[in-house]
């Protein structure tokens, strides 16, 4: 179900608000551009969410016409952080925020990639308990795989690793 906006009012609300709102009113399923007219009513087209910076938020605005004088969503891109002073008269910046912010994320991807690290070490230890078991040596294919997924949080990207960042299984 969309919104609409009445159109002396201004308000927005969706439909099942404005049928709360005329609850004496029997109204039909689906609403025409008739039934619109008769209540008043304009809908408002949803908009794609605007991208945001690193540290900021597109958060829902009000509504506003766009150039085909459609009622349409309206979006303000903000920051998540801005200098404060807390209640011991402490002021916290924003630079800090923003680094703290970073460091959960970045703690968070750690985590995540050390998680699947184990899970592919795992996946492989069957190679070394095989040669083991037999008397051989474990293939030396194996050994550099196995060792550059230790190796996996001195890679560059580190946290944050794209798919190719990965040492491929042999």
């Amino acid at each position: 179900m969309g919104e609409y906006r009445h159109i002396d009012t201004g308000l927005v609300q969706s439909q099942g608000a404005w049928r709360n709102h005329y609850k004496n009113t029997s109204l039909p399923r689906t609403w025409t551009a008739a039934t619109l007219a008769g209540l008043k009513l304009e809908p408002v087209l949803e908009t794609p969410k605007p991208d945001a910076g690193q540290y900021q938020n597109a958060v829902r605005n009000g509504v506003e016409k766009d150039a085909n004088g459609n009622w349409v969503w309206a979006w303000a891109v903000r920051d998540m952080f801005s200098d404060y002073t807390d209640e011991e008269g402490v002021t916290h910046t924003k630079a800090e925020q923003e680094a703290a912010y970073q460091a959960q994320l970045d703690a968070v991807a750690a985590k995540s990639v050390r998680d699947q690290r184990s899970k592919l070490l795992a996946e492989t230890d069957w190679v070394v308990v095989f040669h083991t078991e037999k008397g051989s040596n474990i293939p030396l294919e194996w050994e550099v795989y196995r060792q550059a997924l230790r190796d996996i949080t001195d890679h560059v990207n580190f946290p944050h690793l794209a798919e190719d960042d990965w040492p491929v299984k042999p």
